[in-house]
C-alpha cells in the first residue's frame, strides 16, 4: 500500500447503512485510528462473513462534493466525478470527524485465517492448521472483508475492491480519484497525521485511493504482503535496484534478459555507483554459487521466463542458495503473470511485473509493480516517494479493469501458444521453437514444477536468414509488428530489427540474438485464424 506509515486515507465522518441482505444492525463507525487491523494487502479466501455486513454505503459530508450540481450528483460517473456516490450525506461531525472502527475491528481481531497455495482455508480463529510453505496469515478486518473469494479468477475480479477499497461507494467499479493532494480540516488534524494518529496520503506522490485498490488486487494475486505500483516496468526495475543495492554492491543477473535492464546495469549502475555485476546462464547454479562465494552479493535479479528465449530459473533453488549468503532474490515475472507462477511462494523476496503487458492486457496503459514483504518493499517505496514515477490514477483504473479479465485471457493465451508451439516445432520451415511448455525446451522440467501455464509468447527461429525471416513477418496479416506483448491483439517482432538493429550481426550474436529469431505474442483472436495466418506466411518462403 503506497501510504506513508501504512495508513489508508480516512475521510471526515461517514454515516453508513448496511446492505439489507447482510445487515446485522449493529455495526457502526465511531472514533479514529487505522481502519484496517490486518495487512492491508492480504489476499482473500473462502470462509464465512461472521455476521459482518457485506457492503457499506457511506454518506459523504456536503463539503466533499459541494461544487457539484444536483444533476451531477445524481448522474455521476466513475471517471468524471469519482468521489460522489449515489447516497445522501450528513452534517453530523461527532468525534472530531474521524471514523471509528472499534466495533468492526473488535469482531475482526478475533478471526485469524490461514490459506494454502490454492486459496483454501486451512486454519480459522487461531486453531491448529496444517503446515505448508505457501500459507499466509490473514488477521482482522482484511480477513473478513472478502471471505467469499476462493480462486485466482475470483480474486482478480474482486480483491482490493469489494469491501476493500479506500473509498466505498455503491458503484460496482472503483472510482478514479484525480487529486494532487489531500486536505486537513485544521492544524491539529495535520499534527495528528504527522504523529501517526490520523491516516492520510497527504500528497499525490505518496498514494492514491484508486492506485491503492489496484495494489491490493496485485498483492492478492501474488500472495504478497504489499505491492507498490509505478509509472512503468523499467521505472520499477530501476528504483528497485537503486533502493536495494548500495554503492559498491554486487548484482547477479542472467544472460537472457530485457535489453534495457542490461543497459541500465552496464551504463548507469556500474560506472556511476561502482556496482559490479556477474552475468550467468539461467541454469548455471554453479556460477551463481561461485558469484555468491566470491562477492558480497546484494541482489539476484532475473526474469523467469526470460526475454526472448523464455528460459526458466529454478526459483525455489536459487532462493535457498541466495538466502544462505544474505542476498535478496527478485524475479521479473512479466512473461509468467501472477496466475501462471507464484514466485513469492517459491521463495523469492520480490516479484516485479511490467503491468503494461498481460496485467493491463489491452495495449493501452503503461505501468509496473513490485510485490513482496512490507520490510523489503518499504525500502523501495521510500525512494519512490522521493524520485516520483507515480502511476496516474486513470491508468490505475485501466489496470483494475484489465485484471478482471486476466484469468480468462491467460487461459486462452496459454492454450493458443502451446498448440501453436507444437505446430511450429513440427513445421519444416521452422528451425527451432523456444517455449517452456515443450519437452524440447531446456528448462521444461523446471517450468512444469513451478508454473501452471506457460504464457502467450512463443519464440522461434525461421529456417533462413534475416531477410527470409523479415519476409515471413511481413506476410502475416493478423499480428501487429510492435515492441510489446500480452495484449488482446497478437503482436510479432524480429528482435534483431526491433531491439538490436543498432548493433552489427556480431554484436547481436554476443547477446544471443539470432537474425532469424521471431517473438510472437498470441492475443485473443480465434485459434484457427491465427494458425491459418502463420501457415500461409510460412508458405510464402
Amino acid at each position: 500500500m503506497a501510504v506513508a506509515g501504512g495508513f489508508a486515507r480516512v475521510l471526515p465522518l461517514f454515516e453508513c447503512r448496511s446492505d439489507p441482505d447482510f445487515s446485522t444492525g449493529s455495526e457502526k463507525f465511531n472514533s479514529g485510528g487505522n481502519r484496517f487491523t490486518g495487512k492491508a494487502n492480504s489476499f482473500p479466501i473462502c470462509g464465512s462473513f461472521n455476521g459482518l455486513s457485506s457492503s457499506l454505503i457511506f454518506r459523504f459530508p456536503p463539503n466533499f462534493v459541494r461544487q457539484l450540481s444536483i444533476k451531477a450528483r445524481r448522474n455521476c460517473s466513475n471517471i468524471g466525478v469519482a468521489q460522489v456516490v449515489a447516497a445522501s450525506w450528513s452534517n453530523n461531525n461527532n468525534n472530531g470527524g474521524v471514523p471509528n472502527v472499534s466495533a468492526v475491528d473488535s469482531a475482526a481481531a478475533s478471526t485469524e485465517i490461514e490459506i494454502d497455495e490454492v486459496g483454501a482455508a486451512v486454519g480459522v480463529n487461531g486453531g491448529a492448521s496444517k503446515n505448508n510453505n505457501n500459507g499466509v496469515q490473514l488477521t482482522g478486518l482484511a480477513a473478513l472483508k472478502a471471505s467469499f473469494l476462493c480462486s485466482d479468477g475470483s480474486i482478480a475480479i474482486h480483491a482490493g475492491e469489494r469491501l476493500g477499497r479506500g473509498i466505498v461507494t455503491d458503484g460496482i467499479t472503483t472510482p478514479v480519484v484525480n487529486t494532487t493532494a489531500y486536505w486537513f480540516k485544521n492544524s491539529d488534524e495535520l499534527i495528528d497525521f504527522k504523529e501517526g494518529r490520523y491516516a492520510s496520503f497527504e500528497y499525490g506522490r505518496y498514494g492514491n485511493p484508486t492506485t491503492e485498490s489496484l495494489e491490493r488486487k496485485i498483492s492478492a494475486l501474488e500472495r504478497a504482503e504489499t505491492t507498490l505500483f509505478l509509472a512503468s516496468g523499467m521505472c520499477a526495475s530501476t528504483v528497485l535496484m537503486f533502493a536495494l543495492v548500495k554503492k559498491g554492491g554486487h548484482i547477479v543477473t542472467t544472460t537472457d534478459c530485457y535489453r534495457k535492464t542490461r543497459i541500465f546495469l552496464q551504463d548507469y549502475l556500474v560506472p556511476n555507483m561502482d556496482i559490479t555485476v556477474t552475468v550467468i546462464d539461467p541454469a548455471d547454479i554453479d556460477g551463481l554459487q561461485s558469484a555468491l562465494d566470491q562477492n558480497n552479493v546484494s541482489l539476484f535479479f532475473t526474469e523467469s521466463p526470460t526475454n526472448p528465449y523464455l528460459r526458466c530459473v529454478d526459483i525455489e533453488l536459487v532462493s535457498k542458495i541466495c538466502h544462505s549468503k544474505g542476498a535478496l532474490v527478485c524475479i521479473d515475472g512479466t512473461f509468467a503473470t501472477p496466475l501462471n507462477q507464484k514466485a513469492l511462494s517459491l521463495g523469492a523476496d520480490i516479484v516485479l511485473n511490467s503491468a503494461t503487458k498481460y496485467i493491463g492486457g489491452h495495449n493501452d496503459v503503461i505501468g509496473g509493480c513490485i510485490s513482496g514483504s512490507e520490510e523489503v518493499v518499504s525500502k523501495i517505496r521510500k525512494l519512490h516517494h522521493v524520485l516520483g514515477g507515480v502511476l496516474n490514477p486513470n491508468a490505475a483504473y485501466l489496470f483494475i479493469r484489465g485484471i478482471k479479465t486476466l484469468h480468462v485471457r491467460i487461459k486462452q493465451q496459454n492454450s493458443t501458444a502451446l498448440e501453436m508451439a507444437r505446430i511450429l516445432e513440427a513445421h519444416p520451415k521452422i528451425a527451432r521453437v523456444h517455449y517452456p511448455g515443450l519437452p524440447s525446451h531446456p528448462d521444461h522440467d523446471i517450468a512444469m514444477q513451478q508454473m501452471t501455464g506457460f504464457g502467450g509468447v512463443v519464440s522461434f527461429e525461421v529456417d533462413g536468414d534475416l531477410h527470409t525471416t523479415k519476409k515471413f513477418i511481413d506476410a502475416l496479416k493478423i499480428p501487429y509488428i510492435a515492441p510489446s506483448f500480452g495484449g488482446c491483439e497478437s503482436i510479432v517482432d524480429q528482435p534483431a530489427i526491433m531491439s538490436y538493429w543498432d548493433l552489427t550481426q556480431d554484436g547481436r550474436a554476443m547477446f544471443g540474438i539470432k537474425d532469424n529469431l521471431v517473438r510472437f505474442s498470441f492475443g485473443l483472436e480465434d485459434f484457427e485464424d491465427l494458425k491459418s495466418d502463420i501457415l500461409q506466411a510460412l508458405a510464402t518462403l
